[in-house]
């Protein structure tokens, strides 16, 4: 006969090693969630339900996401004289570079305010450089809150916009890419953490702009409007400022691994408020 003490303890490693196999299968490399995902179609971001693995790579994030963020070209009649967030002046340059997001199929790109004040014509690339270039014009603007919402004509373009996610969900140490312009070296990747989570910054107008994500992915001049993303693939906030110790008026500035983001939330509101959320 087989003793019954022998059996239960074979029952239980055979137990053991199924239920550790059925943890390996279901996360092999992270949890799987459901998470609600702007779709890419419609006016602006809806919300859908999809299941996805995370967290994404740095690379699986930018072979997702660089599609759907553009170079931004703006250009005016005369010098402005302002002094970039990033550091350094403007006043010597016809036309400045930045970084957008798109938001919509239809054609709708999200960017920071102080990119786009004043410009006589902003111009669009999108896709990389071997993308098309399109003209674009302001549709809304929120100067305290420093976002601005351009338009462009999609006719022949096959868009991909990205995901507006819950910023408010996001903590210190959380990982975070950023994915811009920086100096005209477009669509450039760079890596980081949440340094901290409710700072305060200044708009131009000298307004303050609230639940600011701050961030160690580097960040510098031509970075504005780009988007910090999480490790879901979703935009989290839009890259707007820098601390720099070598800011002044007359030497750029550099990323010195302290940058501000505009959360998400807030963008949801002001997309909300201009009329293009439903």
């Amino acid at each position: 006969m087989v003793d019954s003490k022998a059996l239960a303890l074979f029952s239980a490693i055979v137990g053991g090693v199924t239920a550790a196999l059925v943890v390996v299968l279901l996360h092999p490399f992270g949890s799987t969630q459901t998470k609600v995902l702007v779709p890419q179609s419609g006016s602006t971001a809806f919300a859908s339900q999809v299941t996805t693995t995370y967290p994404l790579t740095p690379r699986e994030i930018y072979e997702r996401d660089s599609r759907g963020v553009v170079a931004i070209r703006a250009s005016s009649g005369g010098a402005s004289g302002a002094s970039s967030l990033f550091g350094g002046e403007q006043s010597t340059r016809q036309t400045d570079s930045g970084t957008g997001i798109l938001v919509s199929a239809t054609g709708l790109i999200l960017t920071n305010e102080h990119v786009v004040e004043g410009a006589s014509s902003i111009s669009v690339s999108l896709e990389g450089k071997g993308g098309q270039t399109r003209q674009a014009h302001i549709v809304a603007e929120d100067k305290p809150g420093d976002l601005a919402l351009l338009r462009i004509d999609t006719t022949g373009l096959a868009l991909h916009p990205l995901t507006l996610g819950n910023s408010s969900a996001m903590q210190v140490g959380d990982a975070v890419d950023a994915i811009g312009n920086p100096f005209g070296l477009d669509w450039t990747l760079t890596t980081g953490v949440v340094s901290a989570v409710n700072r305060e910054i200044h708009a131009p107008d000298g307004a303050t702009i609230s639940h600011v994500i701050q961030t160690d992915a580097a960040l510098n001049p031509g970075n504005s409007g780009g988007p910090l993303i999480n490790a879901a693939g979703e935009v989290v906030g839009v890259n707007s400022q820098i601390v720099s110790g070598s800011s002044s008026a007359t030497s750029a500035g550099g990323s010195s691994g302290v940058g501000f983001a505009i959360p998400s939330n807030v963008v949801k509101a002001f997309l909300k408020q201009s009329g293009n959320l439903a």
